[in-house]
Parts: C-alpha cells; sequence; structure tokens
C-alpha cells in the first residue's frame, strides 16, 4: 500500500507541474492582454484545475502507478519471493484492491463535493480571460421548444445574447390536448430586476368554447414564467459545475421540456460514477499484466500500460457518442467501457497465478 499510494501521489504531483508549465506558456498571452492579476490566475483557476485535471486523469495514473511498481517488484524477484512464501494470489491483491478503494472514494468525494464548485470557479475565469473565440453568437440560438410546465409550451425563433433578446416569442397553453391559450409578441427582453421579460408588442388570443375568441393586445407588457436567462446560457460545460442534486433537478427540468442539451447532464451525472469505479478495474488488470517477471525490465509493461490506460480513456469519450446518436441511453454507454475492461481484468486475472 505504501509503494501503491507514494507512487500515485508523486506521479500525480510531477504530471500536474508538467501539465501546469505547458498550460502557463499556452495561456500567457491572453493573461498579459487581459492584466489578469497573478492571485487570481493561482486561487481562481490553477487551485481549481488541478482537482479537475486530478479526476479527468486517474485512470491514467491508477494504470501506470500499478504497472510502474509492480514491475519492479517482479524484477526485483518479490513477488516470487511474497508466493514462495505461502502468501496466495489473492492474499497478495488486497492491498491493492485497499489502495484503489481509497483512490476510488477520493475520485468519488471529488466528485461529488469539491469539482462542481471549483468547477464553476475555472470556468467563470476561463470565459473572460482565457477563451479567446469567445463571442455573442456562441450562445445565440434559433428555433427554441421549451415545455416549461405541464401544459406550457415556448417558441423562440432566434436567441441573441448581445442583449438577452428573444424574438418572435410564443406561449401557448394546452388543456385536454385543447390550446385554450396563445400569446405572442415580437421579442421578450430578460429584465433581471424582474426576474422574468419584458414583451415588446404582444398579442394574446384566448380560445373560447363557441364560436368568438377574446383577443387583447398591448405595446408592451411584463411576465414571469418559468423560462429563464440561465437556460438559453447552458451549454456541455455548465453541467460541470453542478451539484448531484441540482445534476438531477436540471435532468428532470429538460426531461419534462424535451430539451435535446439532457444528453449532456446525463454523460456528465454517469461520468461521475463510472471514474472512481475503474480504479478497480485498472488495479487488477495492471497486476495481473506486470506481476510476471519478463526478461527485458519493466519499459514493455509501461508502454503496454500506457497504451491500455490510453484506450480505456479513449474508450470512455468514444462511448459518450452512442448518446449524443441516440443508440444507447447515458447510463449504459458510459458504463460500457467499465463492463468491457471488467471481463479483460477477470480473464487476465485467472490467467496470472498460472
Amino acid at each position: 500500500m505504501k509503494k501503491f499510494l507514494s507512487t500515485f501521489f508523486i506521479a500525480l504531483l510531477i504530471i500536474i507541474g508538467i501539465v501546469i508549465i505547458f498550460d502557463i506558456s499556452e495561456k500567457i498571452e491572453n493573461f498579459v492582454e487581459h492584466e489578469v492579476p497573478l492571485k487570481t490566475i493561482i486561487f481562481d483557476y490553477y487551485i481549481n484545475f488541478i482537482p479537475y485535471f486530478i479526476n479527468m486523469f486517474s485512470p491514467l495514473f491508477v494504470f501506470i502507478t500499478v504497472i510502474f511498481f509492480t514491475s519492479r517488484m517482479a524484477a526485483n524477484s518479490e513477488i516470487i519471493a511474497i508466493l514462495s512464501g505461502g502468501v496466495s494470489y489473492h492474499r497478495m491483491m488486497v492491498p491493492y484492491v485497499v489502495s484503489a478503494a481509497f483512490i476510488a472514494l477520493l475520485s468519488l468525494g471529488l466528485n461529488l463535493f469539491v469539482i462542481p464548485r471549483s468547477n464553476a470557479t475555472r470556468v467563470d475565469f476561463e470565459t473572460k480571460y482565457v477563451d479567446t473565440h469567445y463571442n455573442y453568437t456562441k450562445y445565440s440560438r434559433n428555433n427554441v421548444h421549451y415545455q416549461i410546465a405541464p401544459g406550457e409550451f415556448v417558441f423562440v425563433q432566434s436567441f441573441s445574447a448581445y442583449n438577452n433578446t428573444a424574438y418572435k416569442f410564443t406561449l401557448e397553453t394546452i388543456e385536454d390536448n385543447k390550446l385554450v391559450s396563445k400569446l405572442t409578441a415580437e421579442s421578450a427582453v430578460w429584465d433581471s430586476t424582474l426576474d422574468g421579460w419584458h414583451l415588446r408588442r404582444w398579442f394574446i388570443r384566448d380560445y373560447g368554447t363557441g364560436m368568438e375568441d377574446k383577443v387583447r393586445c398591448g405595446d408592451q407588457m411584463d411576465t414571469v414564467i418559468a423560462l429563464k436567462l440561465s437556460d438559453f446560457y447552458r451549454n456541455q460545460k455548465t453541467v460541470e459545475t453542478l451539484t448531484r442534486g441540482e445534476l438531477n433537478a436540471l435532468i428532470d427540468t429538460q426531461k419534462m421540456r424535451g430539451d435535446s442539451n439532457v444528453m449532456y447532464a446525463q454523460i456528465e451525472k454517469n461520468r461521475r460514477m463510472t471514474l472512481p469505479f475503474s480504479a478497480f478495474i485498472l488495479t487488477i488488470m495492471a497486476v495481473a499484466l506486470t506481476s510476471k517477471k519478463k526478461r527485458g525490465g519493466i519499459g514493455f509493461n509501461l508502454a503496454l500500460g500506457i497504451g491500455l490506460a490510453f484506450l480505456y480513456i479513449l474508450f470512455l469519450k468514444f462511448s459518450e457518442m452512442f448518446v449524443f446518436t441516440g443508440t444507447m441511453p447515458a447510463g449504459w454507454a458510459l458504463w460500457l467501457p467499465n463492463f468491457v475492461y471488467t471481463a479483460i481484468a477477470a480473464v487476465l486475472y485467472r490467467l496470472a497465478p498460472k
């Protein structure tokens, strides 16, 4: 356990240091251009960048760590001595599994409690100072359809982030599968003091049961509905800043609205659980691959470990495409790499003692 955890954290420190150096060299022009204070760079960006980076590449670090120190133990005949002393292969795995459990709980704790809050600060910093390609069209949207409440549907032909205005705004109210009211407006401007929308050139038609409809119109009107300005600004990074409770609430809301962006929240929710679990799978696989003494040293084992770890991360990213294309639900798609690698690890573990 001492070898496992010490090697893991030392590898983390080394890699994080290298990554920060490269990241600074890449973003130094943005920092200088925006005259960002050094204190802001350190405490708002890099302090919050480190947990995000650790969590993202923790499977890679775990796998390489176990490959590295287990290969050295095997090369020094320590594994042979352990097994020859009467310790079973299963008993030898106990410190590995306990260490993997510690890392998995650490990763899970970061995912659920630390990273969402740190991501909020980090994403806000990147939006202000780093994202040089930011422009108002990034958040402008066309043909937005939302169900904001049971029986209430909103349609916006276009939304401009430049002035927080929704153009060709329509709100329909439906009861018992019948249209009972329709509100249209040339534009709807977000009013932060009202926490609602300021409608311009509005027109309301109330559909009666008889042959006559009630029609009202006006130049300006304020309205408060279950549609907020933040609904137009949500993107893939937004879900990274939400806690588990907020993420579940967002998923329920987006499902009710029929929002296609719900896939981002579902992917983020399942990713937070799959990454910690991978510590067990990759640890067992790494031990099974490297516990046997081989000629030529540990170079081949390290190359094999890095290759398999990168394949896992690539597989995890590729599985997200199944969600985007609608081939698989997010739960199945995000857990698929773990299922496949669990089967591979089980086969390798069964063959390793032989």
